[in-house]
């Protein structure tokens, strides 16, 4: 593999190339899927191939294979400079990356169980006894139960004489009981929806995760959603359980936030952001002074958390949001000098080898309060507990946004007391995070991962993480549509 990927190095500079890099990437995934008792489908694939990125003129070229040959190397690194030189007829601005040290490593997932060493007997077992717990209650029309596991092993060379070699791994678990009854329908989802719970860890994660413990109380709550009431509208004191607070970030900080979409590159597809350039060096205020939030891809177990991105920079911690200050962006080495960045903040990533790098969530997380979850709960009496998203929507510029949920509860002398269903909140993201006013600590605070962040045209799918604790919002607007 080294020596194709010299290859294409050499080539691309004997055409033309001042930089140029290459990303051979083998991928291995499998999904299954248990429904209403039965096999959904067990779906296990494999995959190889490289891209060939280079700067010729001042302008990007790029172009990919799936075929492993001397000649097809050859072949691509020609077309992907000569891809840059056409493109350079229409340049407005010379790209230049920032400066990065030349690297040679090599980095894995640290894991514990190799899931693709764990027999598929034994996922479907669970996923069985499961299932047949959700479907003790004649309303259960649909059971649900999903694993998936994934492996990428990444080669990335460069002109720059880089050569980085990783392998990254993630698993993943979860479940849902949709009841029916009388033309009412409600799901709740276990432990988060959407396919549950994602982390760069191995086959662990499901071994340690309460799953069957769960699926009583899951199957329970999705019957008695069929007969509670709408959540009553007006302004209410939200607290937003961790899961579905993940999702807060990632919609309203994380894509905000990635410089890419602030210079306008979705604007035809995803939309803009409210945080231009301007505010950084404004010290524009994000949320209230207990809101810090930290892109990090060096935490254990987060799905963005690798050795280095796709530019060959190395993963870091840095703020986003500091004492509620707006303190920086997600970057890759083209854009890092635009907000007067010396070098990148690591955050450039591509969807397979056939996909461009461009700048994505990494595992953005507000950090941890000092809140105890039973205090908060009795201190927010009459306010509302909203757990599991089930529905988003927000505008093109991540400012208007509202959030439906699976379920949510009125909080009564510290407790959940009524059951709502269908319940959902809106807000303005900066008005929101002000009036964040309590935070849950150590104890409570939990990662997240997310598999399917969209962008990009061609269109392409990043996993990220976010991680928090319970959280306090004051005088929010509940129930829009519920009356």
């Amino acid at each position: 593999m080294k020596d194709l990927a010299q290859l294409a190095l050499d080539t691309a500079k004997a055409r033309g190339a001042g930089y140029a890099d290459i990303r051979i990437i083998e991928a291995r995934r499998e999904d299954i899927n248990v429904k209403n008792g039965a096999i959904g489908s067990i779906d296990e694939s494999e995959t190889i191939g490289f891209g060939v990125r280079v700067i010729a003129n001042g302008s990007w070229g790029f172009s990919s294979s799936s075929q492993m040959t001397r000649e097809e190397i050859e072949r691509v690194a020609t077309e992907a400079v000569a891809i840059a030189k056409a493109s350079s007829t229409l340049q407005e601005e010379v790209v230049r990356l920032t400066p990065e040290p030349t690297v040679r490593e090599r980095w894995v997932t640290p894991i514990m169980v190799d899931p693709f060493n764990v027999s598929v007997a034994e996922k479907l077992d669970l996923l069985y006894a499961v299932d047949e717990v959700l479907r003790k209650d004649e309303k259960i029309k649909v059971a649900m139960g999903y694993m998936s596991f994934f492996r990428e092993k990444q080669l990335l060379a460069t002109t720059e004489g880089a050569e980085i070699d990783q392998t990254l791994i993630r698993s993943g678990a979860g479940y849902s009981a949709t009841a029916v009854d009388k033309g009412e329908m409600q799901r709740r989802s276990y432990p988060a929806s959407f396919g549950g719970q994602y982390m760069s860890i191995g086959y662990e994660l499901v071994r340690g995760m309460p799953l069957l413990e769960n699926a009583e109380r899951v199957r329970d709550e999705a019957v008695a959603l069929l007969s509670a009431p709408p959540l009553p509208s007006g302004k209410r004191d939200v607290i937003l359980e961790s899961s579905q607070l993940a999702l807060q970030i990632h919609e309203s900080v994380g894509h905000p936030v990635e410089l890419d979409r602030v210079l306008g590159s979705e604007a035809n597809f995803a939309g803009r952001s409210f945080v231009t350039v301007d505010k950084l060096k404004d010290r524009f205020k994000y949320g209230s002074d207990i809101v810090n939030i930290v892109s990090d891809c060096t935490m254990p177990g987060g799905l963005a958390t690798f050795g280095y991105d796709d530019d060959g920079v190395r993963a870091q911690r840095f703020h986003i949001i500091q004492d509620g200050i707006f303190s920086g962006y997600l970057t890759n080495r083209e854009l890092a000098h635009v907000p007067g960045n010396e070098r990148s903040h690591g955050c450039n990533r591509a969807d397979g080898f056939n996909r461009l790098p461009m700048i994505r969530q990494t595992n953005i997380c507000l950090l941890p309060g000092t809140w105890n979850y039973d205090d908060l709960l009795s201190d927010t009496d009459g306010g509302i507990l909203f757990e599991t998203n089930k529905s988003w929507s927000i505008d093109q510029l991540r400012l208007n946004f509202q959030f439906g949920c699976e379920a949510a509860w009125e909080i009564k002398g510290g407790k959940k007391a009524t059951l709502y269903k269908n319940p959902n909140y809106q807000g303005i993201t900066p008005e929101f995070w002000n009036s964040c006013d309590a935070i849950c600590g150590d104890d409570a605070w939990q990662l997240w991962g997310i598999p399917n962040c969209g962008k990009g045209q061609p269109g392409q799918t990043a996993e990220v993480s976010h991680g928090c604790s319970p959280t306090r919002f004051r005088g929010v607007e509940v129930g829009i549509g519920n009356t």
